[in-house]
């Protein structure tokens, strides 16, 4: 592979699904762009698409919601231009969008469903079975060492567990039903990697929606007699202009409570050990008074899960002296943004007492991560009770990526531990 230094930008490998698996971010090709052309236009892609790698201009772009659409397309492929299209028929099944892919007015409509549910004080309430469930999988990895040292594979321990069991608990699904949900996470979001869709024809992520959706259904048929306190409910029985919701909107709400809830945390978090690994004075210094909050926001910077979503262009415009065209796909790359120099002091410093730090990983505008506090307690929860135990911690083997343009995911990643007396 030749170096980004090497290469004429348009031959920049930024999309391909085989290069984020095999080579993890492309850090040095972004930077290019950034210094030579950070609105860059990738015209020979089977989907052309402008390149956005500045902080500055994802931001102005995200803030500018009725010019720059969100839907219809989620993120850019690089082989097929209507893949959604071509699975969903494939399957006979029309998805609806989902808050991720909606625009105005329904996108500021539906966010008011869910919005009140994840504020601050909101999760007050169910801080203390987060802390539960953190504690329970810190303990059962660390019960691996018993007293000693162990080998163990920190998504399947911590990072994958974690999010799942908090977004089964909040939505009400039955935990003998949590590791369900993470098999349909893996294979809707896995589309592109040959081990969650072995088949020729790219449709297992299609089938494992089409599967949620079937179960989820059952349940949302039971709380609408049977009210509980949990997301489920809040979606059967929410109302949007005083009609209820279609019953296939209320179902593509647990898909991407599902889907965007677990896959974002779980990568930050395993990116978040990795770069503890990779940083073991900084490891210690995350324990520190006064370090955690800082810490976690700086491991969200440094491994910025969502590697782009795309965005659709409204109207003839021009942008920073560039003239989109009505229907023209962008790029927004976010852990480009997260790496610009004009905004992070040494970006390629891994630095947990980093103050400010106005990461993009949770995007910007009124798309920002509805979930967002939930994953930073999840993140908070994991470490915190974590990293006190861990004596020594290192590499046992190499981090196995998930073959993905859309998320930077770790599918696997083996470490060897010693642990600290309780």
């Amino acid at each position: 592979m030749a170096a980004a230094a090497d290469l004429p930008l348009d031959q920049l490998d930024v999309i391909n699904p085989e290069s984020f698996e095999a080579h993890g971010y492309p850090h040095e090709a972004w930077e290019r762009l950034r210094r030579e052309s950070p609105v860059h236009y990738f015209g020979d892609s089977p989907v052309p698409f402008w390149a956005i790698t500045k902080h500055a201009d994802i931001t102005a772009i995200s803030k500018q919601p009725d010019l720059f659409l969100n839907g219809p397309r989620l993120f850019v492929h690089p082989e097929v231009s209507n893949m959604q299209e071509d699975l969903e028929a494939q399957q006979g099944f029309d998805r609806p969008a989902t808050l991720i892919e909606m625009d105005n007015p329904q996108h500021s409509a539906y966010r008011k469903i869910i919005s009140s549910r994840f504020t601050p004080a909101a999760l007050k309430k169910i801080h203390a079975e987060v802390d539960r469930i953190a504690r329970k999988f810190v303990d059962e990895m660390l019960d691996e060492a018993d007293g000693g040292e162990a080998e163990v594979d920190f998504v399947d321990k911590i990072a994958a567990p974690l999010p799942i069991a908090v977004i089964g608990w909040l939505l009400g699904v039955p935990e003998p039903d949590w590791p369900q949900l993470y098999d349909w996470t893996n294979r809707m979001i896995g589309f592109d990697d040959p081990e969650f869709n072995p088949s020729d024809v790219e449709s297992d992520s299609m089938t494992a929606m089409v599967e949620l959706f079937t179960y989820f259904s059952s349940i949302v048929e039971d709380r609408k007699s049977n009210p509980q306190d949990d997301l489920i409910t809040l979606f059967a029985h929410a109302e949007v202009d005083g009609q209820k919701l279609p019953p296939m909107d209320v179902l593509a709400w647990c898909q991407i409570i599902v889907g965007a809830g677990n896959e974002t945390t779980r990568n930050a978090t395993s990116g978040g050990m990795l770069a503890l690994i990779d940083h073991p004075e900084e490891r210690r210094r995350l324990l520190a008074p006064g370090n955690m909050r800082s810490g976690i926001e700086e491991i969200l910077r440094w491994s910025s899960p969502v590697i782009h979503f795309a965005r659709t262009v409204a109207e003839d415009t021009v942008f920073n002296g560039h003239a989109f065209k009505k229907g023209d796909t962008l790029a927004l790359y976010y852990p480009s943004a997260n790496r610009d120099e004009d905004v992070f002091d040494a970006p390629y410093r891994f630095d947990v007492a980093r103050r400010p730090n106005r990461h993009l990983a949770f995007g910007v505008g009124e798309h920002f991560c509805a979930g967002a506090h939930v994953a930073r307690l999840e993140l908070e929860m994991a470490y915190k009770y974590l990293l006190p135990r861990l004596k020594e911690v290192e590499l046992a083997g190499e981090p196995d990526r998930l073959r993905s343009n859309l998320i930077g995911g770790i599918k696997r990643l083996p470490i060897r531990f010693k642990v600290q007396p309780a």
